[in-house]
């Protein structure tokens, strides 16, 4: 039987692992649910704007996964006193590249904005390759 990708959510939940979201709004749910539950259930800060760096972070990594590595392995979302921890995982080996921000085709470029939007929004970003193929990038957003 082959191995079946497992969605982590850190939220606490009696649900069994699902299949990770295939579109960036599913996964943009699953990392607001996730957020507001830990927040509350911690007692953490939860800042209106850092649930909108991490929804932003979440929709270009998905994105990217989708458009650039060949789809959505894999997909985690952890949230602790440290930040808002979101990993995608994608079938391609090729690694994130960031496109010169001006050049003569940016305003009409329609690729490459992404990667250095998660590269601003997050205080760590990570990108491992996979064992099978593959990679996962993980980026944290701060709480505070």
């Amino acid at each position: 039987m082959p191995d079946i990708p497992r969605t982590g959510c850190s939220a606490p939940t009696d649900e069994p692992p699902r299949r990770p979201p295939c579109r960036p709004a599913d996964a943009r749910r699953a990392v607001q649910r996730a957020v507001t539950e830990r927040c509350r259930a911690r007692h953490l800060p939860l800042r209106q704007q850092t649930m909108d760096d991490a929804l932003l972070v979440t929709s270009e990594l998905t994105t990217n996964a989708i458009v650039h590595g060949g789809g959505i392995t894999g997909f985690d979302v952890e949230v602790d006193s440290g930040g808002v921890r979101v990993s995608v995982s994608d079938r391609s080996d090729e690694l994130p590249v960031a496109t010169a921000p001006v050049d003569g085709h940016a305003p009409t470029r329609r690729h490459g904005r992404g990667w250095p939007i998660v590269c601003h929004l997050a205080r760590d970003v990570r990108v491992c390759e996979l064992p099978c193929g593959g990679k996962r990038i993980t980026a944290v957003v701060p709480l505070g």
